[in-house]
């Protein structure tokens, strides 16, 4: 899996900007006009084509495509916006050239269209320049062409750069949008088709290259997709003659009555990937005696007041890493102040993640908010951060400092020098305990010396991978449990960096 890098709309403008500049974009369309036509060639290898053109760069690339189709001998049908015939006047001079007619797109030329049963329709009428609201005459276009797709089992659609009707870097599914049975994404992915619910109808997501520099893409893109190979560069490598204060020492705070499983499920995800002492510090007693039975390897402390760490800490029993906040209940701000003065590698979930802890954070601290949580510490409302993961994780970094890792599927990452967002997981994974083993699993990357970023990258990653691997063994209802015994064969599996 090589790096994907995420494009917006306006990333997509100056990379169009950038290779007209170079005297290049003419040959980029056709690139990517070719490269829209070989994936309906492996979307549909038999039946005709129908191809629609909006005004915009999917429209130009769809004609091009039903101009390669039409050369390899494929039956070609194509509709065109009637706006879009100025604009496309070049594309359309060649198609008619080669003999292929093209007819204004309107309700009844695509409701006849589509009686005649074609194999596949290529989706160019909208692209990453679409704002909401759609248009009256495209909602029609759109609604009867998923009706087609709905009531036929031959029929597949795809879409060039993303289902028209969908907003490029928002993650919301608007009514009125194509379902596509595969979208085809030129130069990079594009938010709408990476988080849900908009990347549910976007079908199988391929990545088509421009024919331009990889680095002209990045400079351009809003955020970063690492491959495997990437993140098997950063893990950690334990040599012969390691010893247990080599691989880490973690301390995991958090607990308290009806939580107590969870520093617990942390303190497993931290021995899992890889830590070499793993110590709980709680207020509630039933936390170590749960420890005990679940992983007689974690020890476990009982503290009725927390504030005795910050003692012994400056005794000198100094962890590698702390992760604080499952389960810590009420005084969670309090003793996340403290923790994070003693400036140590800290992962900060759940209770520790307070509004009062605005521009606390330092160059190792890592925190780990679900959407709702992130909702609490920018002051607003969940579905503002479900609707643009990438723009809330940005917000919480520069507010609160350090790494961010806001955690969904896919998780992104914020650091001080951009966005990251992880690859991976499996459905199952929406169950309790999660976030707090992929806690124990960061604080224990930090504890064997990754910088907050890496340990950011690889742990969701490691996470997200155990997660799939428990899902093939388990089925669909995953614990948390169930993800920390897969560990060591995600560690295995990432490692092999393919």
């Amino acid at each position: 899996m090589p790096t994907d890098y995420l494009l917006d709309a306006a990333g997509v403008r100056a990379l169009d900007e950038r290779l007209e500049h170079a005297g290049l974009l003419e040959l980029a369309m056709e690139e990517a006009g070719r490269a829209v036509a070989l994936a309906a060639q492996r979307g549909a290898s038999l039946g005709a084509v129908l191809l629609l053109a909006g005004g915009g760069a999917n429209g130009a690339d769809a004609l091009v495509a039903a101009r390669h189709l039409h050369a390899w001998g494929r039956e070609v049908s194509v509709l065109a916006q009637p706006s879009s015939l100025d604009l496309h006047h070049a594309n359309l001079a060649r198609l008619e050239a080669v003999g292929v007619r093209v007819a204004p797109l309107t309700p009844n030329t695509l409701g006849r269209a589509l009686k005649l049963q074609p194999a596949l329709v290529v989706d160019g009428l909208l692209g990453t320049g679409f704002r909401p609201p759609l248009r009256a005459e495209l909602a029609v276009l759109i609604r009867l062409l998923n009706a087609a797709r709905a009531g036929s089992t031959q029929l597949r659609v795809l879409s060039i750069d993303l289902p028209s009707g969908l907003e490029a870097a928002k993650a919301t599914l608007p009514e009125g949008c194509v379902r596509a049975d595969l979208t085809l994404t030129l130069g990079g992915p594009k938010p709408a088709l990476v988080y849900g619910p908009a990347a549910h109808v976007a079908g199988q997501v391929q990545v088509a290259g421009l024919g331009v520099p990889p680095a002209w893409v990045q400079a351009h893109a809003l955020a970063a997709r690492p491959g495997d190979a990437e993140v098997a560069a950063l893990l950690p490598a334990r040599f012969q003659g390691a010893h247990k204060g080599d691989a880490g020492r973690v301390w995991v705070i958090g607990g308290r009555a009806g939580t107590v499983g969870a520093p617990v499920l942390s303190g497993l995800g931290a021995l899992r990937a890889g830590a070499g002492l793993v110590t709980l510090h709680s207020q509630e007693a039933a936390v170590a005696t749960l420890a005990v039975t679940l992983a007689p390897e974690l020890m476990a402390r009982t503290h009725p007041d927390l504030s005795v760490l910050d003692a012994e800490l400056q005794a000198g029993l100094r962890p590698g890493a702390v992760a604080l906040g499952m389960g810590l209940g009420q005084g969670a701000a309090q003793h996340a102040h403290m923790v994070l003065a003693w400036k140590l590698p800290t992962v900060l979930d759940a209770d520790a993640l307070q509004p009062q802890l605005v521009g606390a954070g330092h160059g190792a601290v890592v925190w780990t908010p679900h959407p709702g949580e992130a909702a609490r510490m920018l002051g607003v409302s969940t579905a503002e951060v479900t609707a643009d993961p990438l723009s809330a994780a940005r917000e919480l970094q520069r507010r609160y400092g350090g790494v961010v890792v806001l955690k969904g599927g896919p998780s992104t990452i914020a650091t001080a020098d951009g966005l990251l967002v992880s690859r991976g997981g499996h459905p199952g994974m929406a169950s309790a305990g999660m976030g707090d083993t992929l806690s124990g699993i960061l604080a224990a990357l930090l504890a064997q010396g990754l910088s907050a970023t890496h340990a950011a990258l690889c742990g969701v990653r490691l996470h997200a991978r155990a997660g799939e691997l428990a899902g093939a063994k388990y089925g669909y209802g995953l614990s948390a449990s169930d993800l920390s015994l897969e560990l060591g064969a995600a560690w295995a599996s990432v490692a092999r960096g393919v």
